[in-house]
Order: C-alpha cells, then sequence, then structure tokens
C-alpha cells in the first residue's frame, strides 16, 4: 500500500524546464558558452551537474561564475513571476489524493523559485514538506533528497513512489530504494529511464498507477 508519494517539482507539477533553460542559456552566452539542448540534457538533466561550471572551464573566477549564477536565477524569478507553467490535470490529481496519501515534493530547485511557481500556480497546502537544494549537501542524483524525505516522513521506502521526469531524478530515488514513476518532460522523453516503475504520458496517469501498486 502507498502510504506518501514524493514529488519532483520542475517538468512534473510544473511546465519550468524550460523556463529555467532559457535564462541559463542567455546567462551562459555572456560567457560565450553555447548551451545546446542537447548539451543541457547530457549535463544538467542526465548528470545532475551545474551547467556553470562550463563557464568556470573557460577561465571565469569564481567570483565572476557566482555573480552570472546570481543573474541567472533573478532572470528565472522574473519568468516564473509572469509566466503561469502550471502542468494540465496536476490539481485535480492533487485533490483525489489530498486527505488519503501523505504528499512532499523534493526538488534541486532553490526554495525560492519553488515558493514562487506553488504559489502563483495554486500549489500551496498540498504538501506536507518541501526539500528543496538548500536543505541537502548532495543533490540528485545522489540519494541524499530521498533519503531525507524518508526520514521526515518516517515511512520505509517501500510505502512510498517517487514521480520523476528525468534521469537524474530516477537515479536518485531508485538509489534509496524507491520505486519512481516517471511522466517524461519534452526536454527528457528521449531517454531510457531504465528501472522505473513505470512510464506515463502524463500525470492524468498517476491515480490508476498508485492504485495498482
Amino acid at each position: 500500500m502507498v502510504e506518501a508519494i514524493l514529488w519532483d517539482n520542475d517538468g512534473v507539477l510544473v511546465d519550468t524546464e524550460g523556463l529555467f533553460y532559457q535564462a541559463t542559456r542567455v546567462a551562459l552566452a555572456r560567457a560565450g558558452v553555447d548551451l545546446t539542448p542537447e548539451l543541457y540534457l547530457d549535463y544538467a538533466m542526465r548528470q545532475g551537474r551545474s551547467t556553470l561550471d562550463l563557464v568556470a572551464a573557460q577561465g571565469w573566477s569564481r567570483e565572476q561564475v557566482d555573480a552570472l549564477r546570481d543573474e541567472r536565477n533573478l532572470m528565472y524569478s522574473n519568468l516564473l513571476r509572469t509566466e503561469r507553467s502550471i502542468f494540465p490535470n496536476v490539481l485535480p490529481v492533487l485533490r483525489s489524493f489530498s486527505g488519503k496519501v501523505r504528499m512532499a515534493v523534493v526538488t534541486s530547485s532553490r526554495r525560492e523559485h519553488v515558493e514562487i511557481t506553488h504559489e502563483r500556480n495554486g500549489l500551496l497546502g498540498f504538501f506536507e514538506f518541501i526539500l528543496a537544494s538548500e536543505d541537502c549537501q548532495n543533490l540528485k542524483p545522489h540519494p541524499e533528497p530521498y533519503q531525507m524525505a524518508l526520514q521526515r516522513l518516517n515511512l520505509p521506502a517501500a510505502r512510498c513512489v517517487v514521480i520523476e521526469d528525468s534521469e537524474r531524478g530516477l537515479t536518485s530515488a531508485l538509489a534509496a530504494g524507491l520505486r519512481c514513476v516517471v511522466v517524461p518532460h519534452p526536454l527528457t522523453q528521449s531517454c531510457a529511464f531504465q528501472g522505473a516503475t513505470a512510464i506515463v504520458p502524463g500525470l492524468g496517469a498517476i491515480p490508476d498507477i498508485i492504485a495498482a501498486l
């Protein structure tokens, strides 16, 4: 029986992966780095590495890279405040689980960005807690984020399910001993997702999947 669902945020609940890529590509272009979709997919979505490392490899100092990161984050925050980004079926699916299954968000995003998207898209109040990038020493694909979530829930992995959209998220969940249902995002739909419990085209299929586990 599934007692808790651990949701990834970007690319699962809110369609923000493209916005983050857009802000990051603009920022990196100022450093002479052409962040193609293919490079972003491999470097960030598969390996879970910061694309700002590509700027450091160009010889930029840590201070310069940090300033560029702040600039990128500001651009991204402004995009989140002006774009409504919730995926179809998210609210009906969350309402179907509300009060019946415990729910939390486990994300590699900054808490500030998660809070902006949740407030703008009506997602406040559904989740017991949110684990953001500031809460972990190691981000996905490391298992630490999901291990921390299990500790907070005080539940065994067998009673929980993860919903993810990327290979790094799937790897993190599996390494923590969790089952993982993948809902591919347009940026990740070409990935293999080996080890996933199920791969579904949209969130509308999640309630039936959870009921069958």
